[in-house]
């Protein structure tokens, strides 16, 4: 039996989303269709390539060596497609489709959510993804299409942009500061309980800065989530270390030691060279940039 030589657009985008997901079911969801249409679709274009392109096992779908060579190939076309229709279609109507941003939490709950209104009403045409995860997403395997990070890859095919350095002291709740023995200098703070991250989830180094308060703390609470880190501070639980932007915003808590304990940390806009120049990706990448260099206060608390 002979293969069918011609295959369309459509099929490649099939193919990009499997091999960028490794999953039938996820494909589907982007591609906002059903699994067995995306099953279909990717047997089509194995039969019209006659090769294998991917290894299918019980966990998803694999990139054979075939596989891979092909992707490269299929984002090629997929970049001068977006060109196209970029070139065609002029204004907003060009800055179609998903985009998924990968963030820290705090960036993405503390800062970037409370702005998505404003982004969703100046691109309707556009559907942004925004994972939490506590991971790194990977931009080379596109599971994110855009990533803000604390610590930048040390290389790859990487368009890296420093979009803010941020600041972070150590914070207690009012109530806890009152009942609790006066802290004068650094020594001072072994003597209280601290809340933290898990030491073995830390996933960004950026992240692991109690040490840079004092090598000696042991935290007595520890959560890979911020928010849950600043609920317990709230509550009184302990000290803990938080960023400006996050804690300015709540009054009952306070800055111990503000003028000796002080950290500093960076967010970087992460693209992928490939794609930094679609439309969709460059729009999002813009309004985020815009968004922290508006906001440059609340991420830089002054002394």
């Amino acid at each position: 039996m002979s293969g069918n030589p011609n295959f369309t657009w459509d099929d490649l985008q099939y193919f990009l989303a499997v091999a960028r997901t490794g999953q039938l079911s996820t494909a589907a969801r982007h591609l906002r269709t059903s699994h067995a249409t995306v099953s279909r679709r990717i047997d089509r274009l194995e039969f019209a390539l006659k090769v294998k392109l991917f290894e299918r096992n019980p966990r998803g779908y694999v990139l054979t060596a075939m596989g891979q060579r092909f992707i490269d190939t299929a984002e090629k076309i997929e970049l001068e497609a977006d060109r196209l229709q970029a070139d065609i279609v002029s204004g907003t109507t060009a800055q179609r489709g998903v985009i998924r941003l990968s963030a820290p939490e705090g960036f993405a709950n503390f800062f970037f959510a409370h702005r998505m209104g404003e982004f969703t009403a100046q691109h309707p045409n556009l559907s942004l993804e925004l994972v939490t995860i506590q991971q790194i997403m990977s931009l080379s395997r596109k599971e994110a299409d855009i990533a803000v990070t604390l610590d930048p890859p040390k290389g790859g095919p990487y368009l890296i942009e420093k979009i803010t350095d941020y600041t972070l002291n150590v914070y207690g709740a009012k109530t806890y500061l009152a009942r609790s023995e006066p802290i004068t200098c650094r020594e001072d703070l072994l003597a209280h309980p601290f809340i933290g991250y898990i030491e073995d989830m830390i996933f960004a180094p950026g992240l692991d800065y109690l040490g840079d308060v004092h090598p000696g703390i042991k935290p007595r609470f520890q959560s890979s989530s911020i928010f849950a880190q600043l609920t317990a501070t709230r509550n009184g639980l302990g000290l803990c270390v938080l960023p400006h932007f996050i804690a300015r915003h709540q009054p009952d808590l306070e800055i111990v030691l503000p003028d000796e304990v002080d950290l500093l940390r960076n967010y970087w806009l992460i693209r992928h060279r490939d794609l930094s120049q679609i439309p969709r990706v460059r729009v999002v990448a813009d309004y985020i940039v815009a968004a922290v260099n508006a906001n440059k206060d609340a991420f830089l608390r002054k002394s």
